[in-house]
């Protein structure tokens, strides 16, 4: 075993399909809930009041938030069919849609605002159901370029907490609850061990409360008069049945922000793949499809409601890298919590009463954490000049616009100030570039044929005009062919007790006979140079089984019969000097990138 995987396997305790105790789901859970609680109700309240809303409008719309925050919470973890993730992540309000909102709720109203939100909806559906049609767009690169700008989007709103409150409050509670809060999760987390540091957070925010409210920054009589327990008044505003000006002027700045928080969503959903697994595995973009499901499910609620949409929070990212914990259970405790607290008034005050340093503090140890998630994701496959390039341009894209440095006034004015969140205008910005790249590149070869192994002999003279008209000569194409009957054979194989046909290959190993299934399927094979390299991608109907984690795990078996088995992923590995399967649930697309001999 590797050090990298018995690092893994040391740090991730309770993998997604495993049960941790009731107790630990529960603490877990809870923390999560707590620590995100009051992100999603301060997005709504901003939104309500800059719109100079009702006090009973600004209550059900932060209510009804908190609520669609739990159904899709825990959605996420339990996966119903194609909607869910499948993993702990928590949905929360999204602060990209505070500029179309406010501009929504001033020019036209409550209903023209669920009516938009609703709309919006629409995109995280379309992506979902096929997204195999934009990976090509949607890369690591962008989204781990998205991620990696939260942290700098967010860090205005952190300046603000450590603002102190009005009255002139003592700026050394104020430090004390920062630093405090900081040191001790920073410090357990760097160097605690066992329940102390699944623990790290909870710890650090109470110490770091118990500080500040010696300073009297604690808001005690706000947790007094609280009730215990109230039932929601819903107001919800309906959906409008005239659209205006208004609608159609502001609509474009929702369905871009649907995008930007769809890919935050794919980037949170590919990030905690990473965090919760002990052997490190593939991306399944199955995963990532159900999560943005989820996005479109949660956003038609929050139109339906009459309040702000919003994506996943990557909160939760952090917190399973932190405590190793990425049981299913930990996402369904943190749904049930948020749809608790809103029948709990008392929780929502002892939550909201935290001091603003404190939270502060447990930020920036969180985006920290989630800064370098996001540049893992990044140079997950490798960064060459273009991708590079595409990462720096948009990285000081976005912290330009975000911090007023490039064209302030224009900026704002631009569809609301959309482009004035660093995050939004990073993702554009990476996204354009990406699809500049894509329509300016090589036109690679297109091959399509039934997915049938009796079509070895004609993907094989298509190989080799493709390798004549790359000036390669006769050996790269006896390896790209070899390359390419190894990946045929081995995504065609069932499970290895397949009946074989009577004929051989040039090498005298049997093929398999094709499957009823495997009859109707058909094979596209794209094949491109990239300098001295061919890539060849293989887009075929879905599998169950993932190639790249079959490669990886084949490399650790030394069991003589599984060899014989595993002929097809080892001679592959041998040929190939990189092979990616990425699995949708229309497409599977294993990529296989073979070198020149010499």
């Amino acid at each position: 075993m590797s050090v990298k995987n018995h690092a893994r396997e040391s740090r991730v305790r309770y993998q997604p399909d495993e049960t941790p105790p009731p107790a630990l789901a529960l603490g877990i859970g809870l923390q999560l809930a707590v620590l995100n609680i009051a992100a999603v109700m301060l997005i709504p309240t901003v939104v309500m009041r800059a719109a100079g809303a009702s006090e009973a409008y600004v209550l059900w719309a932060v209510l009804a938030s908190v609520a669609i925050c739990g159904l899709t919470t825990m959605l996420q973890a339990a996966r119903a069919g194609r909607i869910g993730a499948g993993h702990v992540m928590v949905m929360g309000t999204s602060g990209a849609f505070i500029p179309a909102c406010i501009s929504a709720l001033t020019q036209s109203g409550p209903a023209t605002l669920a009516t938009l939100v609703a709309v919006s909806a629409l995109v995280p559906v379309a992506l979902s159901w096929r997204l195999s049609l934009f990976q090509r767009i949607l890369t690591p690169t962008v989204s781990g370029t998205v991620l990696m700008l939260i942290p700098i989007t967010v860090m205005p709103a952190v300046s603000g907490m450590l603002a102190g409150p009005p009255g002139g409050t003592s700026p050394a509670g104020v430090l004390s609850g920062f630093f405090i809060t900081v040191v001790v999760i920073g410090g357990f987390a760097l160097r605690a061990t066992g329940a102390l540091r699944l623990w790290a957070p909870i710890i650090g925010v109470v110490i770091g409360s118990a500080i500040a409210g010696f300073f009297g920054l604690y808001d005690l009589e706000r947790v007094a008069a609280a009730p215990w327990i109230s039932l929601p008044q819903p107001r919800p505003p309906g959906l409008a049945r005239d659209f205006g000006p208004a609608f159609w002027t502001i609509l474009p700045s929702f369905l871009l922000v649907a995008v930007i928080a769809a890919i935050r969503t794919m980037s949170s959903a590919v990030a905690i793949q990473r965090a919760s697994w002990r052997r490190e595995r593939a991306v399944d973009f199955r995963a990532v499809q159900g999560a943005v499901a989820v996005d479109g499910v949660g956003n038609l609620l929050a139109g339906l409601a009459g309040t702000v949409p919003g994506s996943a929070t990557t909160l939760s990212v952090s917190l399973t890298e932190l405590t190793g914990v990425a049981a299913r259970a930990v996402g369904v405790v943190a749904g049930g919590a948020f749809i608790a607290f809103v029948f709990l008034p008392k929780l929502l005050a002892v939550i909201l009463a935290i001091p603003d340093p404190v939270f502060a503090g447990y930020l920036v140890v969180l985006l920290a954490m989630l800064f370098a998630i996001g540049l893992k994701i990044v140079l997950q496959g490798g960064l060459d000049f273009r991708e590079g390039m595409v990462v720096g341009i948009a990285v000081l894209t976005g912290i330009g616009f975000q911090y007023g440095l490039i064209f302030p006034e224009q900026v704002s004015a631009f569809a609301g100030g959309l482009l004035a969140n660093g995050m939004n205008a990073d993702g554009f910005a990476a996204i354009l570039m990406t699809l500049f790249l894509r329509l300016t590149e090589a036109r690679p070869s297109r091959f399509e044929t039934n997915f049938d192994l009796s079509e070895l002999p004609r993907i094989r003279d298509f190989l080799g005009d493709f390798v004549s008209r790359g000036g390669w000569d006769s050996a790269m194409a006896e390896r790209l062919g070899a390359a390419a009957e190894e990946a045929l054979l081995t995504l065609a194989r069932q499970d290895q007790g397949g009946e074989e046909a009577p004929g051989q290959t040039e090498r005298g190993r049997h093929l398999p006979l094709a499957t009823q299934k495997e009859k109707g399927r058909r094979l596209l094979l794209v094949a491109k140079k990239e300098k001295d390299s061919a890539v060849l991608e293989f887009i075929v109907a879905p599998r169950d089984e993932n190639l790249q984690d079959r490669i990886a795990l084949a490399g650790e078996d030394t069991d003589e019969s599984a060899i014989e088995r595993e002929v097809s992923l080892r001679l592959l590995r041998h040929l190939a000097s990189s092979v990616r399967h990425q699995q949708y649930h229309d497409t599977d697309i294993v990529t296989v990138r073979v070198q020149a001999p010499g």
